[in-house]
């Protein structure tokens, strides 16, 4: 008997998790139109804490972007700051009928797009409107609603793009701009603020 309640259970579990984490769909069109906004900080910086860490504010920023892909992190070292990868897309990138001519994949803190055939729009632009986002939730409110965003989701957020440093001389650094590719051209984002939308 407690074989086949724990037998229902996993089966419940999957579903709830498969409900939950499967990808919410669009009709075409552009879903987040605005780019991003990022503005210089005036006056004195933001007091930024986490314990054992050093934050820094480099710049305001706050945007609405449709979810290509979330990824969750619970055993890298920046899982105890950023739980949750988000990469994103705005302008043309949130449309479904050009999401649907490329493949996203996120690994190890990257991600990743190819096209199938050629680019639905030019690669500069992939760049330019997609980005992955480090996500350091700043309260707890905004940690549960961040384990709750999916694929599809269409999100407005705003906080920091911000500079990380540990004791032990560790940093992690933000982008400060939208066009750049390969290591070190992630968003670092302290979120005050997240709904979806």
């Amino acid at each position: 008997m407690r074989a086949w309640w724990f037998i229902a259970a996993i089966g419940a579990f999957g579903l709830w998790q498969c409900a939950t984490q499967r990808e919410i769909s669009h009709p075409p069109g552009v879903l987040a139109a605005a780019e991003p906004r990022q503005e210089a900080i005036h006056g004195a910086p933001p007091a930024l804490i986490k314990p054992g860490y050093k934050i820094t504010a480099l710049a305001s920023f706050d945007t609405t972007a449709r979810v290509i892909l979330a990824e969750h992190y619970r055993f890298d070292r920046e899982a105890d700051l950023a739980p949750v990868d988000l990469a994103l897309g705005w302008g043309r990138l949130s449309d479904t009928s050009v999401l649907d001519q490329l493949s996203f994949s996120q690994d190890h803190r990257f991600y990743y797009y190819r096209w199938h055939a050629a680019p639905p729009v030019p690669v500069t632009e992939i760049v330019t409107h997609s980005a992955n986002m480090h996500m350091i939730p700043a309260n707890d409110a905004v940690a549960k609603r961040l384990s709750r965003v999916r694929a599809g989701s269409l999100v407005r957020f705003s906080g920091y793009l911000v500079k990380v440093e540990a004791p032990d001389g560790w940093a992690w650094v933000s982008s400060l701009t939208r066009d750049d590719t390969g290591a070190g051209a992630c968003e670092l984002v302290w979120v005050d603020d997240l709904e979806t939308l």
